[in-house]
């Protein structure tokens, strides 16, 4: 007898039996797709098909062609996979654990501004290699509208690269070179809008019926349906988050810019021409998808229409995509929202890898601060997630720097966090007397203050300041800073990830103000590139740059002899001095403690007196005594025998 949606979604065994019969019932038609891939992805089907089946269910029953869309899903799935590229298949059957090893390193950067085009980036992947960088996140790259472009947010065409770049046969090409020499390649999916000159979107202004419902064409009453409890995200550039098109009279809705259409995924036709979309991508070569955006893909009236329930079973529901026709690809979460929320959207059937924004901001926090209460007392709440998973730990991006963090924790420690978010704009723009940073104020609001910050490494943590007051004392704080922060990032546990010109030390670029495309951004600022003359400092440690790169390659090799900082569990400790941060990392019976020193006075810690210790960092053997740091020293302390 037919079964009902509800009988379905609550009973897995009833939701097997259906997808069991759905899968008897298309496998001649599917088989003929997949072709020599048929047998993995019958076996593939037959153990994922009921938990997409399930997601699918919860998000369109309501729709009265929703199996007709399932079954245009799953032929495109045969589709893809017979489409994959044997290298791909091959990595498909590995365990895909690979970010939890105490090798992996990450990078991230702009093809242009790192090696031109495709082509450069694939002569310097040595320089990757030789730096030991084994994940690479190139930022985006397809085919976007000027000067709409959004820094390439605003995709025209997921099939197309730039121009200037190189073509995407090019792009295979290089994705495939970086996977032979061991780099896992990351692109972004940015799933939650398209450029208002994407094929669809153009469709859509001509008045194609289909592709209207692709975004959200609503009447002014519609659209106060919504618009009422909202946030604005970019108030200073424009505001609401509604755009009137011109020839309808329609609002169209564009959460971030008036040229970013946000897509529909109440409709199921988008979720299976977004998934055909990622699956291409996955087919050329990529390992990783940052997910963009995606605490905002759900709508939904009377919300804000952020980090909705529904947004979470549309991520699973891709995933469950990506597992049955790319098996190897794994998800970043890209939520700069509250902690809370950033980690509902990371597990393993959800997202693998998730940006850890609260520990990039309580850094930049404690170095200006000098005090770890807030990092400490954070990351003990929110440190811990599902150990098949993995934190991307940054220091900088190609973004700016907002000040997450709860504001429920600020208060119990003291804080008043509007004044505390006052005081480090202040203090990383250099307005703060005694600061050592020379940042950019990002989205200034020039009523209340507010902000965020944009900068490079060496120019945040003084170095650039430092050089042009020819004080050595205050650069060699600097490069004290620097290697602190690597230091974490590659200890704490999770995938670090490096933004290149940082591991070179590279400083701010101020010429962005005199392009008119730019000069309104000052995230430009920290977009630098990267030369031929610059990567050989590298190896020259009588220059900062080569000062800086061997210094980070030190910690490197360190880590990658210690499995316990791949793999192992953190906890986050307490000791007595505000100073000083802890934590702990354990696998298989053996422990490492890190304690970092935020402050630029010597400082001593108590809590690991009364043992002998042995520092990995330096080779050396310390006293049974209260540890002694040196300003901004670092200690990766295992027990002495």
């Amino acid at each position: 007898m037919p079964r009902t949606t509800a009988q379905l979604l609550e009973n897995p065994e009833l939701l097997t039996i259906e997808s069991q019969k759905i899968l008897k019932r298309l496998s001649s038609s599917l088989k003929a797709v997949a072709k020599d891939c048929w047998p993995e992805l019958k076996v593939r089907l037959e153990q994922q098909l009921p938990a997409l089946l399930e997601l699918y269910l919860h998000l369109y029953a309501d729709n009265y062609d929703c199996y007709h869309h399932l079954e245009q899903l799953l032929k495109l799935l045969a589709k893809s996979s017979a489409q994959r590229p044997a290298y791909l298949r091959k990595e498909d059957a590995e365990s895909q654990d690979w970010h939890k090893a105490e090798t992996a390193l990450g990078a991230a950067c702009y093809v242009d501004l790192f090696a031109k085009d495709f082509n450069g980036l694939e002569k310097r992947i040595p320089y990757l290699k030789q730096s030991g960088i084994n994940y690479l996140h190139l930022m985006p790259l397809f085919k976007a509208p000027e000067p709409n472009s959004d820094g390439g947010y605003a995709v025209s065409d997921y099939r197309s690269t730039m121009p200037q770049l190189g073509t995407m046969q090019q792009l295979a090409e290089l994705m495939q070179q970086l996977h032979l020499q061991g780099i896992k390649p990351v692109l972004d999916f940015v799933f939650n809008h398209t450029s208002d000159e994407h094929r669809w979107a153009e469709k859509a202004k001509a008045g194609d019926k289909e592709y209207r419902e692709f975004y959200f064409f609503l009447t002014e009453q519609q659209r106060d349906q919504f618009a009422p409890t909202l946030r604005e995200i970019f108030p200073e550039i424009r505001r609401g988050c509604f755009t009137q098109d011109k020839t309808s009279g329609l609002w169209i809705w564009t959460t971030f810019n008036s040229f970013q259409w946000d897509l529909n995924y109440a409709n199921p036709a988008v979720f299976n021409a977004m998934a055909e979309e990622m699956l291409f991508l996955a087919n050329q070569g990529a390992s990783v998808l940052r997910l963009d955006a995606l605490a905002f893909v759900w709508k939904q009236a009377g919300t804000n229409c952020e980090n909705l329930p529904k947004a979470h079973t549309l991520i699973k529901a891709f995933n469950s995509v990506a597992r049955i026709a790319a098996p190897a690809l794994q998800f970043k979460s890209e939520a700069i929202v509250h902690p809370d929320e950033v980690v509902k959207y990371i597990a393993p059937e959800e997202c693998q890898l998730s940006y850890n924004p609260l520990l990039m901001a309580l850094l930049w926090e404690s170095l200006a601060t000098r005090h770890t209460r807030l990092l400490t007392e954070s990351l003990r709440k929110r440190f811990a997630i599902d150990p098949n998973c993995s934190w991307v730990n940054y220091i900088r991006c190609h973004d700016d720097i907002g000040w997450t963090f709860d504001d429920s924790i600020a208060w119990q420690l003291g804080i008043n966090p509007d004044h505390h978010r006052q005081f480090l704009n202040q203090f990383y723009t250099g307005q703060f007397e005694g600061s050592f940073a020379a940042g950019v104020p990002f989205q200034q609001n020039p009523v209340t203050g507010d902000c965020r910050v944009a900068g490079m490494l060496s120019s945040l943590v003084g170095a650039e300041k430092a050089e042009l007051e020819a004080n050595p004392i205050h650069l060699e704080h600097s490069l004290h800073r620097i290697y602190l922060l690597n230091s974490v990032i590659l200890s704490i546990g999770g995938l670090p990830l490096l933004y290149m010109g940082d591991e070179l030390g590279l400083k701010n670029d101020y010429s962005y103000v005199l392009d008119p495309a730019k000069k309104d951004d000052s995230r430009w600022v920290n977009r630098v590139a990267v030369t031929d003359k610059q990567l050989a400092l590298a190896g020259n440690t009588d220059s900062l740059s080569g000062r800086i790169y061997q210094q980070l390659q030190q910690l490197i090799r360190t880590r990658a002899q210690l499995p316990l900082l791949g793999s192992g569990t953190t906890e986050i400790l307490q000791d007595d001095n505000p100073h000083l941060f802890l934590y702990q990392r354990q696998l298989d019976g053996k422990r490492l403690v890190a304690v970092v020193n935020f402050s630029e006075h010597p400082q001593h810690c108590s809590s690991l007196s009364g043992q002998f210790w042995f520092d990995e960092l330096t080779a050396q053997k310390l006293a049974a005594g209260p540890l002694q740091l040196l300003p901004y020293q670092v200690l990766w302390l295992t027990p002495a025998h």
